[in-house]
């Protein structure tokens, strides 16, 4: 991996010195598809190809794909996956259609909430003065909440899952929240969803600090809780684990 490691200062440091030397948007012509992938890399998260929408169905050769345009085109998704420009920008130009995922647990982690109980707790968070990072939407009924990572802790003793509740292709019937970590991935916008009009886009852009995500968890939590009518369980919700 090509990802740097370094703490939000360093990250931000990152992104302006980019937002300095970038071209004027849409300069290649793609709506500013590439200048976001790039800002994205700018900043730490490490990127990879994904599929694509080809109509209502997926563009990789899957029969009943479980989920289409949602998933990285190589197996070797981990180990490909990069911040470095040039091979982002040969990917971008060569690709055109192509979304791409970013992979978790090097830089940063993802919350990823129901969209309503993710605007809920958007709200709270916002309005109690907690620092919140990016924020982007999913046409999927998602809302994914970019965070430092905790996926590499000092002590190797000490993990967390990124398997909470649902694998990806099981989303649909998980809607409680999943904590993408060492392991997975999520598409990075810009990216196309089968479906009129369905996109993964930024809420709250790449200029706000990446958080800690356990300054975000106990309001997520509560918030998903009351989405599926459920009283929040503290004790095992999305919380680190250790092994023994």
């Amino acid at each position: 991996m090509s990802a740097e490691l370094g703490g939000p200062t360093g990250l931000q440091g990152k992104l302006s010195q980019w937002l300095r030397g970038r071209r004027p948007k849409d300069a290649t012509g793609d709506g500013g598809r590439e200048d976001l992938l790039l800002a994205a890399a700018a900043v730490g998260l490490p990127l990879a190809p994904a599929a694509h929408p080809a109509g209502y169905r997926c563009s990789c050769d899957r029969v009943g794909c479980p989920t289409p345009a949602r998933h990285p085109v190589s197996f070797a998704w981990q180990t490909q996956s990069t911040t470095d420009r040039a091979q982002i920008e040969r990917w971008a130009r060569h690709q055109p259609q192509a979304n791409f995922i970013t992979a978790t647990g090097m830089v940063h982690d993802v919350l990823d909430v129901p969209v309503e109980a993710g605007r809920e707790a958007l709200e709270r968070l916002l309005g109690a003065g907690i620092e919140v990072g990016p924020v982007a939407e999913s046409g999927d009924g998602r809302l994914l909440f970019f965070t430092l990572t905790r996926g590499t802790p000092e002590d190797e003793d000490e993990w967390w899952p990124c398997e909470l509740d649902c694998h990806p292709e099981t989303m649909d019937e998980h809607p409680g929240l999943r904590w993408h970590c060492r392991g997975s991935y999520v598409l990075v916008p810009p990216a196309q969803l089968p479906g009129e009009g369905q996109t993964v886009h930024w809420v709250r852009g790449l200029e706000h600090p990446l958080p800690d995500p356990l300054s975000l968890l106990e309001t997520l939590t509560d918030a998903c809780a009351r989405h599926v009518g459920e009283e929040p369980d503290h004790v095992s919700a999305a919380w680190p684990l250790r092994r023994h």
